[in-house]
């Protein structure tokens, strides 16, 4: 059990506890009385905590999923935050990056289930890649306003953030970056489905 003890390791737990915290699901009982696990798509996300929380209470939705987009993705930042500052290789944030999109996706605390990882993933983007980070969300608040699917502009700024990477930073090693977006679009396959059977919902 000694290797519990190396630094890496501990961070690496850290990413996996912290980043599978729930926060939709918590937010929607705590303030709303709904289990968002049992409705809507099922997703912990905030796009489905703004849908299930709006069928009762419109007003309280905005908040809750404005709360819960700010959570998920500062829980991957927060780690790799104190992970920077103590000096850890770029190696080891990128560890941390990867895992706490994996605790999202895949939470300890609900059975290895868990949401889509865009938050997260966003948000540990952020930290480490900003410039092509920016120019997703700038793809995606473009798609949000016109096809209003968030599966699609969701997935449209994931790739072209991870297109992006190659031109603005072509010398790094993108096996990390690949890895979280085949993550996220691994977590969207039943969006994707839906969407080429016509059956994919707006968000108005």
């Amino acid at each position: 059990m000694d290797f519990l003890f190396n630094t890496n390791v501990q961070f690496f737990i850290a990413a996996y506890l912290i980043g599978g915290i729930p926060f939709g699901l918590l937010l929607a009982k705590k303030f709303a009385g709904v289990d968002v696990k049992a409705s809507g798509s099922g997703s912990i996300g905030a796009t489905n905590v703004l849908r299930v929380v709006k069928e009762t209470n419109p007003a309280l939705a905005k908040k809750l999923g404005i709360a819960t987009l700010a959570l998920d993705a500062l829980k991957g930042v927060l780690v790799l935050s104190i992970a920077y500052f103590m000096g850890l290789s770029e190696a080891t944030l990128w560890g941390i990056a990867v895992i706490a999109v994996l605790g999202h996706c895949f939470s300890p605390y609900l059975g290895l289930e868990g949401g889509k990882g865009i938050a997260t993933g966003m948000g540990v983007m952020m930290f480490m890649l900003p410039q092509e980070t920016l120019i997703a969300l700038v793809v995606w608040g473009v798609l949000a306003k016109t096809v209003k699917i968030s599966s699609v502009s969701s997935l449209t700024g994931v790739l072209a953030l991870l297109i992006s990477s190659f031109f603005i930073h072509p010398a790094m090693a993108h096996a990390p970056v690949i890895l979280i977006v085949f993550i996220l679009f691994y977590k969207h396959i039943p969006n994707i489905v839906r969407l080429f059977s016509g059956q994919e919902k707006a968000v108005v």
